[in-house]
């Protein structure tokens, strides 16, 4: 936390259109893809700010190491850092931590989710209309952003309220802890939601694409929700993607 809140310390790069980093963000990538390096050689790491790395094993590491960058840098106070471990079954551990709360969310495959070591289940809702989503912009993809006003609209009319947090990571995990019941974003990478996903469904929750298939992480559209609600959100983000 050594530039937080101290935005003239540190110099901001644009990667692309409102994608930026920091030396935050650098160094706490180098410092954990050192520490999995030094454990485990053979694994294979997909990260934010590097190239991929392969490796033998099976075992994928994803990293994020400041979810909601853009947030940091305005000192606007919602970030975190993301780490999913998959193997070849697919999500296999996870842990996504947000430092000015202290709050780390973790699961294991079969394990259950939890809160600062205490169990957490996904929210009880079961009607779209009685739900309070949470949703991303699709800046990086403003080429979709006509499919994504559709969905929007019919989020905005059948459901309780939508919020925009700027995190990825931590509005999957809001979901895994039942202060959302649903989220639904486009065009992500594979490590803004690798580890929200599997803490989300040891929760009980439910994560697909938008056509309720497992290839979130390859198409980057991801639907996570309560099972009730989820099956909702469905039937509403597939009809902006055949129309548009």
């Amino acid at each position: 936390m050594e530039y937080w809140g101290k935005r003239d310390t540190y110099a901001v790069q644009e990667k692309g259109r409102n994608d930026f980093v920091t030396i935050v963000d650098r160094r706490a990538e180098e410092a954990i893809v050192r520490l999995i390096r030094g454990r485990f050689p053979d694994h294979s790491v997909i990260a934010e700010e590097s190239p991929p790395s392969g490796g033998s094993s099976g075992y994928r590491w994803y990293i994020d190491p400041l979810d909601g960058t853009t947030n940091f840098i305005h000192g606007y106070p919602l970030f975190c850092v993301s780490v999913g471990l998959a193997d070849p079954r697919g999500m296999r551990a996870a842990a996504i931590y947000d430092p000015l709360r202290n709050e780390m969310f973790t699961a294991t495959r079969g394990g259950g989710a939890f809160l600062n070591g205490e169990p957490i289940r996904v929210s009880p809702a079961e009607k779209l209309s009685k739900a309070l989503l949470v949703t991303g912009f699709p800046y990086r993809s403003l080429h979709r952003l006509g499919a994504y006003l559709g969905s929007f609209r019919s989020f905005v009319l059948g459901s309780s309220g939508i919020r925009r947090d700027g995190s990825a990571a931590l509005d999957l995990a809001y979901v895994a802890g039942g202060r959302y019941d649903g989220f639904w974003e486009m065009s992500l990478s594979p490590w803004d939601v690798a580890a929200g996903s599997l803490i989300v469904c040891e929760a009980g929750g439910i994560v697909t694409d938008f056509q309720g298939r497992d290839d979130f992480l390859t198409s980057g559209d991801i639907v996570a929700a309560t099972p009730y609600v989820h099956a909702a959100m469905l039937r509403v983000v597939r009809e902006p993607e055949v129309s548009g």
